[in-house]
């Protein structure tokens, strides 16, 4: 017992005397310090006591930011699958416009003492959000892991899909057809894997001895109506190839070109991102940069499962890298086609 009181005192930054109020269900101690004292008991792999223990059974959380884009649903089966080899229950949590937030998902999760939380897409990547979430998370010790690029002042294991080399593989294939005006259809401006995309595009392109004109980048939200607006930006730019940050975006794009008159690949050639469910059936067949998600997925597992073991894991970037998938949404500059 006192082992347990010193272990888990240290661990969560408290005295031994408010760990025991904790384990006695005594009052004076505040909901926050008392799920920091359970996490730490799950964590450090000391039994609750009895009355402490209401139905936790090594649950861990999976919060998504929707399922309209098919990347999602995808990650959720590899990850659900995973985690079941582990021998741990997913409780997914998706968010929804004027649904649940992912404060009040929380919440909810440490009701329901889960072993830890994986985050996929999510207001970690986004710099303009509320973040005091994550950061309780992070003051109580749950295990997290987030999946994609994430802001800098959050110290979990991530694991994300390499930007730089998305964007080699995107602008490199349009510059191979002759295009100079490309343009970048990205997410909004403060989403940390929008920011790396349009930084690791202007070095390259930089280097190709091509200029990606500031009027031929725009910032959407994640959706394929939102796309198809924003891309009507770019073509009034004169874009004649529009690399997208994800496949629903670059399905709006091909709708946006084709209610202007316009043809793709013919008069505009159009990447996505992603290579998500049916993307090889849309009418082109979408060219576009697939993302390893079956090793990411196990990926983040593998990190939570550690952490929950008890085994230390750095607060490190994990990168995989990307494959270009070429299908017909792509062709030869319109300047070129008589060259061919």
């Amino acid at each position: 017992m006192a082992k347990r009181l010193s272990d888990v005192a240290k661990k969560v930054g408290v005295s031994e005397a408010t760990v025991s109020r904790v384990l006695n269900d005594k009052p004076g101690v505040s909901q926050a310090t008392r799920d920091a004292v359970l996490t730490a008991l799950d964590v450090l792999g000391y039994e609750r006591p009895t009355k402490l223990r209401g139905e936790r059974g090594r649950l861990v959380g999976l919060v998504l930011p929707e399922l309209v884009n098919p990347i999602f649903p995808a990650l959720a089966e590899v990850i659900g699958g995973a985690l079941a080899q582990q021998g741990f229950t997913p409780v997914l949590c998706t968010r929804t416009a004027g649904g649940i937030t992912e404060a009040e998902y929380i919440d909810l999760l440490l009701g329901q003492h889960v072993s830890g939380v994986i985050f996929a897409g999510g207001l970690f990547a986004e710099r303009d959000a509320d973040h005091s979430h994550y950061h309780r998370l992070e003051k109580i010790g749950l295990p997290v892991v987030l999946l994609n690029g994430a802001i800098e002042s959050l110290h979990f294991p991530r694991v994300s899909c390499d930007e730089i080399v998305a964007m080699q593989q995107a602008i490199g294939h349009v510059l191979s057809l002759g295009h100079e005006r490309i343009g970048l259809l990205l997410g909004p401006d403060d989403h940390i894997p929008s920011e790396r995309k349009l930084d690791a595009a202007e070095r390259l392109a930089k280097r190709a001895g091509v200029t990606i004109d500031p009027a031929l980048v725009a910032h959407s939200q994640y959706a394929l109506e939102a796309g198809q607006a924003s891309t009507n930006r770019l073509l009034d730019a004169g874009a004649t190839a529009i690399v997208c940050a994800s496949d629903p975006l670059a399905l709006g794009a091909i709708r946006a070109v084709r209610r202007a008159g316009l043809e793709v690949p013919r008069d505009v050639s159009v990447v996505g991102y992603d290579d998500s469910a049916l993307m090889n059936s849309t009418d082109p067949a979408l060219t576009t940069v697939r993302q390893p998600i079956e090793p990411m997925g196990r990926a983040v597992v593998d990190l939570l499962a550690r952490q929950i073991a008890g085994t230390e894991v750095p607060a490190d970037e994990l990168l995989f890298e990307p494959e270009l998938v070429v299908r017909a949404s792509t062709a030869a500059a319109p300047a070129r086609v008589g060259a061919r």
